[in-house]
C-alpha cells in the first residue's frame, strides 16, 4: 500500500504573494528515527505505513505524497526588537493541510528539508539536535496541557550539516492548527497591500475564530480573540517555568499556540529574571517579561489591522488601545487562577495574591527549585509530615516554615479535604518537566553515539508528566551543579 495523505488545502489557494511554491530538496538516505504514531491516528495517517522506507522518504522530503501542495510561507517579523521586512520559511516547507479526528484543520510543515526562496543564504536544513530538542519539548508542552504546535516524526538525512562542526542532518514533521504569525500579517502591512491584510484576515477568522464570522466588527473581533488567547498562553508559560527564548513576531502563532522551539528551556530553580538563550544578550525575552513581550507583540498586530478597522486612523488607534487594553488584565486574571490551583486555593480571598507572591519572593531569594516546590507542595498539603521535602528546595529553611504557617492558616478556612486537595495539586503541578540537561544528555547520546533509547525514554517519562511514575523518580531530580545547562541555543 502507499501512503496516504488526506490533504484538504486552502492556505496554498490563497494568491501567490503569501508563499512560494518550492518542494523539499531530496536526502541521501532517510532513516526514521521517531514516529508519534497516536498523533498520526488523529491525523488520519496509517502509522505502519508511516514506519515503512516509503514513509520515511516521505517525511525526509525525500518524496512528495500525492495531494500536497508544497509551499514556503512568506512573513516578516520584529527580531529582538529590530523590524526584517521578508523573512518567510527558510528551511520549512508546508507540505499540506489535513482535518483531524476532532474536524480541525492542521498543517503538515516539514523543518530542515532544504533552502526556500527564503533562505537568505542559509542552507535550509536542521541539525539533529535542535530536531531532537523540538520533539521532546513540544510534546512535553502537550502533555502539560499547553497549547502547542506538535512534532509528528523526527528523520535522519544520512548527511551532515555544517554549522560550527558538521552535524548529522535530520527533518522534523510538525503539525500545528496553522503556521500564520503576526509577522504574516506585518509582511503585508509593510507593503500597504490592506487587500492582503484582509484576506489574511478573513482566512484566519474562517480557521480559528468561525464565531467571529457574523460579528458586527469582525476585525475588531479578531484582535481580541488573539489577544485573549496570547493571554492565557503566556499565563500557561509562566506557571511551568518555561521561557520561550525567542519571542519575536514572526513566532507568534495567530493561532494561540507555542510555536518555535529553539533556545527554550524550563526554569530549575526560581529567578524571574532567568535567561537561556545565547542571544538575548539584553535579557528582552527573560522569564518574567514574557507577558510584557507579549503585549508588544500583539501591538504590533494591531498596528497591521488598523486600515481595517478604519478609514480615520486616529480612531482606528484608538480602538486598537481599547483592545489591547484588555491584555494585562486578562493575563493577570489566568495567571493568578492558576496560581492559587497550584498552592491548593479553590476560592479567591483577600490577600492571597500577596500569600503566593511571597512564596515566590522566598523561592527567589533561596534558589528554591520552581517545579520540586510546588509539586512537594502538594504532598504537604495532605500531610505536615512532608514539608521537609519542601524545606530542603530552600537554601534556608525557615523561610519556607514562616510561610508555611500562613498557608496552613489559609487553607484551613476552606472546606475541602486534605487529599482532595493534594490530588487538586497533582493535577496542575508536574512532577516532570523537559529539564535542560536531561534534552542535553538525549542530545549528545543520540548525536555521538547514534544511541536514541535515552531520547525515548525521556519521551516516555515527559508524556504523563503530572504522574508519579517512582520508576523514573530521577528524572526529576535537578541538575547537579556540573550538569547545569546556562545557555541554550537556537541550532540554525
Amino acid at each position: 500500500m502507499t501512503v496516504h495523505f488526506p490533504f484538504q488545502n486552502s492556505y496554498s489557494a490563497l494568491p501567490d504573494t503569501f508563499f512560494a511554491r518550492v518542494a523539499p530538496t531530496p536526502v541521501a538516505a532517510p532513516r526514521l528515527i521517531k514516529l508519534n504514531r497516536p498523533l498520526a491516528v488523529h491525523l488520519g495517517l496509517d502509522p505502519d505505513l508511516l514506519e515503512t522506507p516509503e514513509g520515511a522518504e516521505i517525511l525526509a522530503g525525500k518524496t512528495v505524497p500525492a495531494g500536497a501542495d508544497p509551499i514556503a510561507m512568506a512573513y516578516a517579523g520584529h527580531q529582538f526588537g529590530q523590524f526584517v521586512p521578508q523573512l518567510g520559511d527558510g528551511r520549512a516547507i508546508l507540505l499540506g493541510e489535513v482535518i483531524d479526528k476532532d474536524g480541525v484543520r492542521r498543517d503538515i510543515q516539514l523543518k530542515g528539508s532544504g533552502p526556500t526562496p527564503f533562505s537568505r543564504r542559509g542552507d535550509g536544513r536542521a541539525a539533529l539536535g535542535p530536531v531532537l530538542r523540538e520533539y521532546v519539548v513540544s510534546e512535553a508542552m502537550y502533555a502539560l496541557g499547553i497549547p502547542t504546535t506538535r512534532s509528528l516524526a523526527a528523520v535522519v538525512t544520512g548527511e551532515h550539516v555544517i554549522r560550527e562542526t558538521a552535524l548529522p542532518g535530520a527533518v522534523l514533521t510538525r503539525v500545528a492548527a496553522s503556521h500564520i504569525r503576526v509577522g504574516t500579517f506585518q509582511y503585508f502591512a509593510v507593503r500597504r497591500d490592506t487587500d492582503a491584510i484582509r484576506r489574511l484576515a478573513d482566512h484566519v477568522i474562517a480557521r480559528h475564530y468561525p464565531e467571529l464570522s457574523g460579528a458586527e466588527r469582525p476585525y475588531h473581533a479578531l484582535l481580541a480573540g488573539v489577544v485573549a488567547r496570547q493571554a492565557d498562553l503566556v499565563a500557561r508559560w509562566l506557571l511551568v517555568g518555561f521561557i520561550h527564548g525567542v519571542m519575536n513576531t514572526d513566532n507568534t502563532s495567530i493561532s494561540g499556540e507555542t510555536i518555535d522551539y529553539g533556545p527554550c528551556a524550563f526554569m530549575d530553580s526560581y529567578d524571574p529574571a532567568q535567561v537561556f538563550s545565547s542571544i538575548d544578550e539584553m535579557g528582552r525575552y527573560a522569564y518574567a517579561n514574557q507577558p510584557r513581550i507579549g503585549l508588544w507583540n500583539l501591538t504590533r498586530l494591531a498596528e497591521c489591522l488598523l486600515p481595517l478597522f478604519s478609514d480615520d486612523q486616529e480612531k482606528a488607534i484608538e480602538q486598537a488601545q481599547e483592545i489591547l487594553g484588555a491584555f494585562p488584565d486578562a493575563f493577570t486574571r489566568a495567571y493568578q487562577a492558576g496560581l492559587r490551583m497550584k498552592v491548593g486555593l479553590f476560592t479567591e480571598r483577600d490577600g492571597d495574591e500577596a500569600l503566593i507572591q511571597d512564596l515566590l519572593d522566598a523561592m527567589a531569594k533561596n534558589a528554591a527549585d520552581f517545579t520540586l516546590t510546588f509539586r512537594k507542595l502538594g504532598d504537604a498539603a495532605r500531610d505536615a509530615a512532608a514539608d521537609e521535602h519542601v524545606r530542603a528546595q530552600f537554601i534556608d529553611p525557615a523561610a519556607f516554615d514562616e510561610w508555611a504557617k500562613r498557608w496552613r492558616e489559609r487553607i484551613a478556612a476552606e472546606p475541602q479535604s486534605a487529599s482532595e486537595r493534594q490530588a487538586a495539586m497533582h493535577a496542575v503541578n508536574p512532577a516532570f518537566i523537559p529539564r535542560n540537561h536531561r534534552v542535553e544528555a538525549v542530545i549528545r547520546a543520540a548525536v555521538d553515539n547514534d544511541d536514541y533509547a535515552p531520547f525515548e525514554e525521556l519521551v516516555k517519562v515527559l508524556a504523563k508528566p503530572y504522574d508519579d511514575q517512582p520508576e523514573y523518580a530521577a528524572y526529576q531530580d535537578p541538575p547537579l551543579p556540573d550538569q547545569r545547562v546556562l545557555r541554550t541555543f537556537c541550532g540554525t
